[in-house]
């Protein structure tokens, strides 16, 4: 038997942590895909692709064509619709297939979340006050918040939101994770913010902006994830890596 043939649909910290791992063994042939949502990637340890696929069928027939044993689902949390279709185009082809998706924030004492189900909410969660916005949620949904121009929006993003926002009071700033807790105290004391949105991404790269709203004592408005396909879940690249031996035993892959 040849190597286990993976494709892996990725752009996260934890898709580049198992491709590594991967990487490291012969058994494994891994294409990892990326969205290509992000101008300038981060350099990948193992072969990549960018774009889509077509949706479903479009990658139930890339799957089928490349002859891959596995898909791997290790998208951002709230790319639903791709988590989906890769759920439905592994069914379609019948090879077996998982998540890998880090665990969400919960909230801790001193926190003051206030939970929405998508941007649209969350703006207007924000009321009709003026008021001083950390938007930290990237640059794909930013321009919902041109639905209320009376707030302040202090807007980070690694690329330049395209179009540019036309927001009567709004500064945009360019910059990539992982965030110190006190560099992010310094920006939100800067700006004067009084509210955060965020998105329950999950991780540590992140997770300075809710610390330091906590420690300020700010309101943050959570935008939790959609429901996950009905697929097996891990959250650690470990148990990712237990996944795939248990799918595909050491005797297996030698071909003994």
């Amino acid at each position: 038997m040849g190597k286990i043939r993976i494709l892996m649909l990725g752009g996260t910290t934890e898709a580049r942590s198992l491709a590594h791992a991967l990487s490291a063994d012969n058994l494994y042939d891994v294409l990892l895909s990326l969205a290509g949502r992000t101008e300038k990637p981060s350099a990948q340890p193992v072969p990549a692709r960018t774009g889509g696929f077509g949706g479903r069928q479009g990658l139930a027939a890339f799957l089928r064509d490349g002859g891959f044993d596995l898909l791997i689902d290790a998208t951002h949390p709230f790319a639903a619709r791709i988590s989906q279709n890769a759920h439905d185009a592994a069914v379609d082809v019948g090879i077996p297939a998982f998540v890998l998706r880090r665990e969400q924030w919960t909230a801790e004492p001193g926190d003051h979340w206030k939970h929405v189900a998508n941007i649209p909410e969350a703006i207007a969660a924000l009321g009709t006050s003026p008021r001083r916005v950390f938007l930290a949620i990237g640059r794909q949904e930013a321009h919902f918040a041109l639905a209320a121009p009376q707030h302040f929006y202090l807007i980070r993003s690694v690329d330049p939101v395209e179009p540019p926002l036309m927001l009567p009071n709004a500064v945009c700033i360019l910059d990539r994770g992982p965030f110190e807790i006190e560099r992010e105290i310094a920006l939100l004391a800067q700006h004067d913010i009084d509210v955060v949105i965020a998105k329950n991404s999950g991780g540590s790269a992140t997770y300075a902006k809710i610390a330091a709203a906590r420690r300020l004592g700010l309101e943050v408005v959570m935008v939790m994830r959609a429901p996950a396909p009905a697929m097996q879940t891990v959250a650690t690249v470990e148990e990712a890596l237990a996944a795939i031996a248990h799918l595909f035993p050491p005797a297996m892959k030698r071909g003994v």
